[in-house]
């Protein structure tokens, strides 16, 4: 069964991120780099688990909350991505780098105006 889109822009753009970096923290643990890939993986995937299970929020508050997780989540793996590209370990594709700032955009803008 394969995931169907739904049509809710950071529930997506965070399902597929979730994605790519499986499939990125898999290329990390060929090259040897088991720890960093695994730091990558929990940061990199909790982003979309927090956001599915915001939208099952009980209150405007919980929304926030599980919203707000997602987002230091994001910044988590930002970190991780900066920590590869400035040790040079491993390429860090720019559409990973860029998918992960455009989720911390939309997260912040979101919890903002929630």
């Amino acid at each position: 069964m394969s995931y169907h889109k739904s049509g809710n822009a950071i529930v997506d753009k965070s399902f597929y991120f979730a994605c790519d970096i499986v499939i990125y923290a898999e290329k990390l643990k060929e090259k040897r780099f088991f720890e960093i890939a695994n730091q990558l993986l929990k940061s990199g995937t909790s982003i979309g688990a927090n956001v599915r299970e915001s939208q099952r929020g009980v209150s405007i508050k919980d929304f926030k909350n599980k919203l707000g997780i997602a987002l230091k989540e994001a910044d988590e793996t930002s970190f991780w991505l900066d920590v590869i590209e400035e040790t040079n370990i491993y390429e860090v594709p720019s559409k990973l780098r860029e998918d992960c700032e455009v989720l911390i955009r939309l997260l912040v803008s979101i919890i903002k105006n929630s």
